[in-house]
């Protein structure tokens, strides 16, 4: 477990340049799709109390990459995310419990207006001072969310029985957030 006594109270602000918020879904029942999304902020305020802090985020969701533009402008439509009338996806942190060396990170997570809770595995990767005068800490996270929750339920069936989509969808987040001045 890093030692979370370097990360200092205060709020810390994501550092999107530094930061990936992605995800994995299974297609054809044969491969995975990797994607992620480009624009979004967040910030996490630290308390005295470390696992008393708390964590806000916001996604917006036309920002979607999976690299095949044809898949992201579906994915943008009413069949998925409806990017229109739903133009974001948010978190916000409900606690933050120690696992053995890593931490749980418990949240309400909103979708095209659906909220659910959800629990993250995460872990804190340490506090590094910045060239430019500033301290950065890291954290890595990962869930694995059922996508028809979200009313995304989007699908068809194969020949052979199967789907094209799967409904799990593992959540995958690499964060880098700077302390606010």
């Amino acid at each position: 477990m890093a030692d979370l006594s370097a990360l200092t109270p205060g709020t810390w602000n994501v550092d999107a340049a530094h930061s990936r918020v992605g995800f994995t879904v299974r297609h054809l029942m044969v491969s995975k799709v990797r994607g992620s999304f480009t624009t979004f902020s967040g910030a996490v305020t630290v308390g005295e109390d470390k696992l008393a802090s708390s964590v806000v985020a916001e996604v917006q969701m036309a920002s979607i990459a999976t690299g095949d533009d044809n898949r992201d402008n579906h994915l943008r439509t009413g069949d998925f995310f409806d990017v229109a009338a739903h133009p974001t996806m948010t978190f916000r942190s409900t606690g933050i419990t120690a696992d053995g060396g890593d931490y749980v990170l418990a949240g309400e997570l909103t979708i095209k207006g659906i909220t659910k809770p959800v629990t993250f595995e995460l872990e804190f990767e340490g506090v590094s001072p910045d060239p430019w005068g500033g301290t950065r800490a890291g954290f890595s996270a990962e869930t694995e969310i059922s996508r028809k929750e979200w009313g995304l339920e989007y699908n068809a069936v194969l020949e052979t029985g199967g789907v094209v989509i799967s409904d799990k969808v593992k959540l995958e987040l690499d964060i880098q957030v700077v302390k606010a001045g």
